[in-house]
């Protein structure tokens, strides 16, 4: 930790506050952090970014991993181009230490335990929440790292259908087009839409012996609907489905292996007032995600499929004007159906849990939750944490938080079958364990917004080697640092993270995490063009556990602009890696050279 605190306190001033927005646009409000509904940060200690589809359209980012890329306490690894697979990792923590949420339901592979990141459409995407730290006590297993929740798009206010359209190119042959339809008919609202994302793709590898495109194609459908009822209750459906295929290269020359893929998310839920002071919500949802791969011949290889049902029950109770308790209860079934015979194929999780959020004095809040899981695989397991804020008048925050989590073993790690080498899954595994700590100031200013945090996050029983085993214990230091401003028009933000992810067995690096991140965006809008820039610069990081694989660091910077030629229209052209460089994340594995993308807009 020492190491990192003379450059932070150096660098410390110079990070960036992204913006926070609600479904309805409402500034400064955060979904994920509490489960009840929209919250202020300024009543939050939980460290949290939020991207609004202002700021996706902003960006012109066209995947979500490239979104998150540069986020604070946020690092992004990619095994090559579109479609590849996408590693995240949230305060340097495992890439399947991360809950991921579309609309409220669960999402992500049982097999892996990780999410798809890379199979996301952007264009069924409303808005990004990033909550950094352990969030177990709210969300049960997964959350070590911290939650990003998926919303998709929403209905507008206007009783006159909203119309957008939006298509384009670039390199490597790459095409997108979509489109939606939404709006609102008296008391119900609705949004419909449908994408496409195809590119022929670079060479994922850059060994010799794998030098053949690996090409992507993505179609996806998204649907949102409501109603709101007189007496102040409410029920709304959501549907986001993508499908394609993407080529990854194997262990031959120009082999095309392909995987086909389905992503889907499903979700019901209805809210009403009970009693005066007392608010339920109730969602049922499934999400899907299945893989299907092929030989360069194209004869079948293998089959995965995930389904996770979801069902839960939130209870908002206002037992006073500046004090609140939930209570609620989650229930989840994970099913695998897989060409690979698995010792088991489904199990279950249920969950209870409770929220106090209280003021006290008019500028100290607090907030804490405890949860009880049992797990079919493991058995119970009990998670805490407790938050609090104070906001000086000044305009300067001070924060604390504390909290413990866990993540259940994968299908893979407990259920995979044995053969003859001895290898397979463990049933006898122990879930993961964290304990967090936490320490930060806020600023908000009339100039400007910053924040500096800084944690510490022990991880036991952290499984490792094959057959998996509970052998490992990680140590993590961190500090995040953000800081935005405008100036003569000028928006520029700027964030910085240090990171000492350590394995307390061996003193090695944790792999595929870089130790330093620093993202500089700005724009600036002149009359009727905006232009922006964004410059990532990343640390050596390791590849492998040993700490032998060395993969430099690297400096990119990419270039926007939108010229906006009527009320209705607009042209948008961005350039990525502006200085060509060649680098990885991953080892051997290509990241996108210079490369560009134009395309055209239109919304009534």
């Amino acid at each position: 930790m020492q190491k990192i605190i003379i450059p932070t306190v150096l660098l410390a001033l110079s990070g960036t506050l992204h913006a926070q927005e609600l479904p309805e646009n409402l500034p400064d409000m955060v979904v994920t952090a509490t489960r009840a509904g929209s919250e202020s940060k300024k009543s939050l200690s939980t460290a949290a970014t939020v991207y609004t589809r202002e700021d996706i359209d902003r960006l012109q980012v066209r995947t979500l991993p490239e979104l998150l890329r540069g986020s604070t306490g946020v690092d992004v690894v990619q095994n090559g181009g579109y479609g590849q697979p996408s590693g995240v990792f949230i305060r340097g923590t495992n890439s399947d230490h991360i809950l991921v949420l579309i609309d409220g339901i669960k999402m992500g592979s049982v097999t892996t335990g990780t999410a798809a990141f890379e199979n996301i459409p952007m264009e069924s995407v409303e808005r990004v929440e990033i909550i950094r730290g352990s969030q177990s006590s709210l969300y049960g297993s997964e959350a070590i790292g911290g939650v990003i929740q998926i919303f998709t798009r929403k209905g507008s206010d206007s009783e006159t259908p909203k119309v957008t359209l939006d298509a384009g190119g670039g390199s490597y042959y790459t095409h997108r087009s979509a489109g939606t339809v939404s709006g609102k008919y008296k008391s119900a609202w609705y949004n419909v839409g449908a994408s496409h994302l195809g590119s022929e793709g670079f060479s994922a590898q850059t060994l010799p012996a794998d030098q053949d495109k690996d090409g992507y194609q993505n179609t996806a459908v998204n649907a949102r609907a409501g109603y709101k009822f007189d007496n102040n209750a409410d029920v709304e459906a959501t549907f986001m489905r993508s499908q394609g295929m993407n080529q990854f290269d194997g262990w031959s020359k120009d082999s095309e292996n392909k995987k086909e893929f389905v992503n889907q998310v499903i979700a019901l839920s209805g809210n009403m007032d009970l009693m005066k002071n007392w608010r339920s919500t109730v969602r049922f949802g499934q999400s899907n995600d299945e893989g299907q791969n092929f030989t360069p011949n194209g004869k079948f290889s293998s089959l995965f499929e995930s389904t996770r049902w979801n069902a839960s029950w939130l209870n908002q109770f206002n037992v006073a004007d500046n004090h609140q308790v939930i209570v609620g209860s989650d229930y989840r079934v994970d099913e695998v159906s897989s060409s690979t015979i698995y010792q088991q194929k489904s199990r279950y999780d249920v969950g209870v849990f409770s929220e106090l959020h209280s003021r006290f004095f008019d500028d100290h809040f607090v907030n804490a939750s405890v949860r009880w899981d049992k797990n079919e695989a493991f058995g119970d397991y009990v998670t805490g944490s407790v938050g609090w804020r104070f906001n000086w008048k000044h305009g300067i925050s001070v924060l604390a938080n504390f909290g413990n989590a866990f993540k259940a073993p994968s299908f893979n790690q407990m259920y995979w079958p044995r053969d003859d080498w001895g290898g397979g899954g463990n049933p006898n595994l122990k879930p993961e364990e964290s304990k967090s700590y936490e320490a930060g100031l806020v600023g908000d200013h009339l100039w400007g917004q910053w924040e500096l945090r800084a944690y510490h996050i022990d991880v036991d029983n952290l499984i490792a080697a094959w057959p998996p085993v509970n052998i490992n214990k990680a140590q993590i230091e961190g500090i995040e640092a953000e800081i935005g401003t405008e100036i003569y028009g000028f928006r520029p933000k700027l964030t910085m993270n240090l990171l000492n992810p350590e394995n307390k067995l061996t003193g090695k690096v944790l792999p595929r995490r870089s130790d330093k991140t620093i993202a500089f965006d700005v724009s600036k809008s002149f009359a009727d063009v905006d232009l922006g820039a964004v410059v990532i610069a990343q640390g050596q990081r390791f590849d492998d556990v040993a700490n032998k694989t060395p993969v430099g660091g690297f400096v990119t910077v990419d270039l926007r602009s939108a010229y906006h030629f009527s009320k209705n229209w607009m042209l948008s052209a961005k350039l990525n890696n502006l200085l060509d460089k060649n680098y990885q994340t991953v080892n051997t594995y290509n990241m996108a050279d210079r490369n560009f993308f134009v395309s055209v807009h239109y919304n009534n």
